[in-house]
């Protein structure tokens, strides 16, 4: 009986519990959605609000299709110094440089089209890999994982209809979400497995962290973690931000995956709500689960 009254006694002050009230304190009276997942990838402890939702990924969903550009390169279906041409067809608006500043007809190895996806965003270097390498491959190697949830729905929208539809893309329900669907957990289950080297092979995973740390957005995760090293991919539309990733903090490394949608206006400054919404949730994330 004592154990059990003095359990209850301390249960307000449990690390987790505590962590928790911060989140939610930090999420309560924002108009929007707030969905998330981390877990300290040493001790294994593990945080989660609406973590199993579906989520439009925004450009997170590059994380996949990384994956699945390294899976096919293992297999011989593809070489990194392949080239693929830069085209009128291919060309979106939004992040990068391909459909600014490159010319019609450059080509560009694999690798280095890789290279622009993962640290700048760029959507036009993410539509030349789908049209190489497909959203349904992707899917099928994110099947191989065991993770279902997550898809690769489309390519990025340039002037005309939807191009690049895979056949998750095609369905009704899948209609809403855009580029991709994912939920916090999956995304964080890609994290880990890419940190354990698990993904294609212990170098292909090492190499593909080694990418995202390059990643040159720093409104979210990064933010408020100036002097930590981080791997990680940004997403953003107008209504929404995402930040997927991983803080190699000294306390352990803790994988992450925050999505903010419903922020009330458009806003592409560095102080968009959302983008600090995420920051200030990470920050409480690190503090949290870091071992101490």
């Amino acid at each position: 009986m004592r154990l059990a009254v003095l359990a209850l006694l301390l249960a307000p002050c449990l690390p987790g519990q505590a962590l928790k009230e911060s989140l939610q304190a930090r999420i309560a009276g924002f108009p929007g959605t707030v969905s998330l997942y981390a877990k300290n990838l040493d001790s294994g402890a593990a945080i989660g609000i609406g973590e199993t939702d579906k989520v439009r990924t925004a450009s997170t969903i590059k994380i996949a299709i990384m994956m699945a550009v390294f899976a096919q390169v293992a297999r011989g279906q593809a070489k990194w110094t392949d080239l693929l041409t830069v085209t009128a067809a291919e060309k979106v608006s939004g992040s990068g440089i391909l459909d600014s500043e490159i010319s019609d007809g450059v080509q560009l190895p694999i690798r280095d089209v890789m290279h622009l996806m993962m640290v700048l965003s760029d959507n036009t270097a993410t539509n030349m890999l789908l049209e190489g390498f497909t959203a349904d491959a992707v899917n099928a190697y994110l099947d191989k994982l065991g993770i279902k949830t997550t898809r690769s729905l489309r390519k990025i929208l340039g002037n005309g209809p939807p191009a690049g539809v895979s056949a998750a893309g095609k369905l009704p329900e899948n209609q809403k979400y855009g580029l991709g669907v994912s939920t916090p957990r999956d995304m964080v289950t890609m994290l880990e497995k890419l940190y354990r080297g698990e993904i294609v092979s212990a170098d292909a995973s090492r190499e593909m962290l080694e990418v995202m740390k390059r990643c040159q957005d720093i409104t979210g995760i990064r933010r408020k973690l100036p002097a930590v090293t981080i791997a990680n991919k940004i997403g953003a539309l107008d209504a929404l931000r995402s930040d997927v990733g991983i803080v190699y903090s000294q306390g352990g490394p803790i994988a992450m995956a925050i999505t903010v949608d419903g922020i009330p206006a458009p806003d592409w400054g560095p102080d968009n709500p959302g983008s600090v919404m995420i920051s200030d949730l990470a920050k409480l994330l690190v503090d949290g689960l870091a071992r101490k």
